[in-house]
């Protein structure tokens, strides 16, 4: 009989903790769903933040750029206002106001050289005068220099040498030639400073006549 009446209580109290132990069960999984979705939440709100943090960092890149802008940006500027102003023009007129530059720029610099060699002038010294033509429609060509050959009768051969500062470089460039010159009375000999003339063709060869002889050799 004990035993029957032990039954009936054991089995509720069994029943009764296969309850609690469900409703812990359902417990930890509603927690459990719960923590994922707090957690998300948290991310989301950390991206939100990172993603306004970024705006407002590439908010602040143009405003600075746009605050200092570089020397190239100002003359784009400059040049954009100043073509804004100016009013539109016939490619004739362009054409024509180019030229005017030019012409204005040619005058300034004839006019800084003419400083500079006057400049220059000064410094050396008194400008020499310019010298007559050399030659022209009655006015021969003449030359000096050093007999180097009498052995030919009535001829003698005169080396002209020449030294002329080069255009671009600025080096002295030296040279020489050689001319026959007719010499009537054999006068000149090797080693003689002379001057001779041009003439008129007097042989195959000798188109200048001997005019003097300025020094004799030693």
């Amino acid at each position: 009989m004990a035993d029957e009446n032990e039954t009936p209580d054991t089995a509720p109290a069994e029943a009764g903790e296969i309850e609690a132990t469900a409703a812990e069960a359902a417990a930890g999984a509603a927690a459990s769903e719960e923590e994922p979705t707090a957690e998300a939440a948290g991310d989301g709100e950390a991206a939100e933040a990172g993603e306004s943090t970024a705006d407002a960092e590439g908010d602040g890149a143009p405003a600075e750029a746009a605050a200092s802008p570089t020397k190239r940006q100002l003359r784009a500027q400059a040049k954009q206002a100043e073509a804004s102003k100016r009013p539109a023009r016939t490619p004739e007129e362009r054409h024509a106001e180019r030229l005017a530059e030019r012409g204005l720029k040619a005058a300034q610099r004839r006019r800084r050289r003419a400083k500079a060699k006057a400049a220059r002038g000064d410094e050396r010294g008194p400008a020499k005068t310019a010298s007559p033509v050399e030659h022209g429609p009655g006015r021969p060509k003449v030359r000096q220099g050093l007999v180097v050959s009498d052995r030919a009768d009535k001829t003698i051969t005169v080396r002209v040498d020449s030294a002329r500062r080069h255009r671009r470089y600025e080096k002295i460039v030296r040279s020489s030639s050689t001319l026959h010159a007719h010499d009537e009375a054999n006068d000149a000999h090797v080693g003689d400073l002379v001057r001779v003339v041009e003439s008129r063709p007097l042989s195959a060869t000798k188109r200048w006549r001997l005019v003097e002889v300025l020094e004799r050799a030693k």
